[in-house]
């Protein structure tokens, strides 16, 4: 039996999932901003990368098929710990190491109770309403090209 079927998610674990999800979809920038915010900054010390990698990325035709492989992706990870012992874990598409290290730096002080809203606020909701508009936008730019094949004529009447 598969064990991550097993384990049923706390909220704790799906909030990490999802903080998870957006740091690595931050900007440099973003993550740069958020970063100058804070007034006391963390003491931080790296204990695996910033290293870059390969990772096979796996499809399924249809969605619903049978797995096969795609193709490979450069993903770079970084595993920081705080002072305060918190580790924090990122994995971001591409080779820039020092997004990669900010992302887990952040990831650990999410963590934190002390710097969870700072970190919400400053740098996850932000990427969220990012991602939003963005996702928004395309679909605006996709349904415009819609055809709608059932109020074709077809011409030879």
């Amino acid at each position: 039996m598969d064990l991550a079927k097993q384990i049923e998610p706390t909220a704790e674990m799906t909030g990490r999932r999802r903080a998870a999800g957006l740091l690595s979809r931050a900007s440099m920038d973003e993550l740069n901003a958020a970063f100058a915010k804070l007034t006391d900054k963390p003491d931080v010390k790296p204990v695996r990368g910033p290293e870059t990698g390969l990772v096979m990325v796996r499809g399924r035709i249809g969605g619903g098929g049978a797995p096969f492989n795609l193709g490979e992706a450069t993903v770079t990870r970084a595993t920081v710990l705080l002072a305060s012992g918190t580790a924090g874990h990122a994995h971001v598409l591409g080779t820039d190491k020092e997004k990669v290290r900010l992302a887990a730096i952040f990831d650990a002080l999410w963590q934190e109770a002390a710097t969870q809203d700072f970190v919400e606020a400053a740098l996850l909701t932000p990427i969220e309403a990012r991602i939003a508009a963005e996702d928004k936008q395309k679909a605006e730019e996709t349904a415009a090209t819609r055809v709608d094949f059932f109020t074709m004529v077809r011409g030879d009447d």
